[in-house]
């Protein structure tokens, strides 16, 4: 336990993750509402919605309106998810988004030809054009992710040799590019990770890119994502993506029994940490309100914990009631 971190950095998913795998038809203002009770949570990232195809996600096609209907704090960014050239000028185009440089790799070349209809090799070379991009619109690389860097539906698990591949194109691309990557992301995309996966392919990112902090986007889909955490918390990582409520999901997954989970649930990842002494700077009762005002947009029962079972007393609390 000697290398948990003091405090962990959680970045909210759930506007976007959560609702672009539900049915279209929820409306801006009850999203907006969401994002503005998360942002009063203490949180201080959020992805509000992706600038995608509208065929394919018609859930996310009124993205520039939702942006515009949320009252903003100035201490929270807003961010957006892009794929394409046509995604990121759309993005760019609405104002209220907070940009920043992203890169996207993917481990399973099988699941980068579902996704994106072209190979692992190829997805990552187009990602020197988006250097260019970024370049170009004076915004610095500050994330990459690796999808599927524990495996995917298609071609089971991805080997740590094959992770490593991912993990060294990216060095050789901040070397050639002249840039240097403060974060990444190793995503488990479809939830095939385990607590032994986790630590061993922390210390494989390290080992190849020991400058960036390395984050982890979880899912759920069979029951490991908490416990996924916990160890990827052991090694002292200390930056998480996660879904308020565990809303969400892949939607693109390549699973003949549906869409990956949602991501980790963020009330019960920071009830996690906070019992363990890891600080999150975030408000624990309000996250809660959160996840229940989620509930009742979508508008059935959603799989957090915390907000079910509710925020136990602390000791002293509850010895003072007894006494009373």
């Amino acid at each position: 336990m000697s290398d948990l971190p003091q405090r962990v950095e959680i970045h909210e998913e759930g506007p976007r993750e959560g609702f672009q795998i539900e049915p279209p038809g929820f409306s801006i203002a009850d999203r907006a509402a969401l994002v503005e009770a998360l942002a009063d949570c203490g949180l201080r990232q959020i992805q509000v919605a992706s600038f995608v195809n509208p065929k394919r996600v018609p859930q996310m096609a009124d993205a520039a309106e939702l942006f515009a209907a949320i009252r903003k704090r100035p201490d929270v960014r807003y961010t957006a998810l892009w794929l394409n050239e046509q995604g990121f000028e759309r993005a760019r185009a609405t104002a209220a988004v907070d940009l920043a440089g992203t890169l996207y790799f993917y481990a399973s070349d099988a699941f980068s030809r579902l996704n994106n209809g072209c190979g692992a090799a190829q997805h990552a070379q187009e990602q020197r054009r988006w250097v260019a991009r970024y370049r170009d619109a004076n915004l610095p690389i500050q994330s990459a992710y690796v999808m599927t860097a524990f495996g995917c539906n298609i071609e089971g698990e991805v080997s740590e040799e094959t992770l490593a591949t991912s993990l060294r194109f990216i060095a050789s691309l901040e070397q050639g590019e002249g840039f240097r990557l403060p974060k990444l992301y190793l995503a488990d995309t479809v939830g095939l990770g385990h607590p032994l996966a986790v630590r061993r392919r922390v210390d494989l990112a390290r080992s190849i890119l020991p400058h960036a902090r390395v984050g982890l986007h979880l899912h759920d889909t069979r029951g490991l994502g908490m416990a996924n955490a916990l160890a990827a918390l052991e090694q002292g990582v200390d930056l998480f993506d996660a879904s308020i409520a565990a809303l969400g999901g892949c939607p693109f997954c390549g699973n003949a029994h549906g869409g990956a989970a949602g991501n980790i649930c963020t009330e019960d990842l920071a009830f996690l940490c906070e019992q363990m002494g890891v600080a999150t700077g975030l408000d624990l009762q309000r996250l809660v309100d959160a996840a229940r005002l989620a509930e009742r947009i979508i508008g059935r029962r959603l799989e957090g914990k915390l907000m079910h079972s509710g925020i136990p007393q602390a000791r002293g609390q509850r010895a003072a009631r007894a006494v009373t």
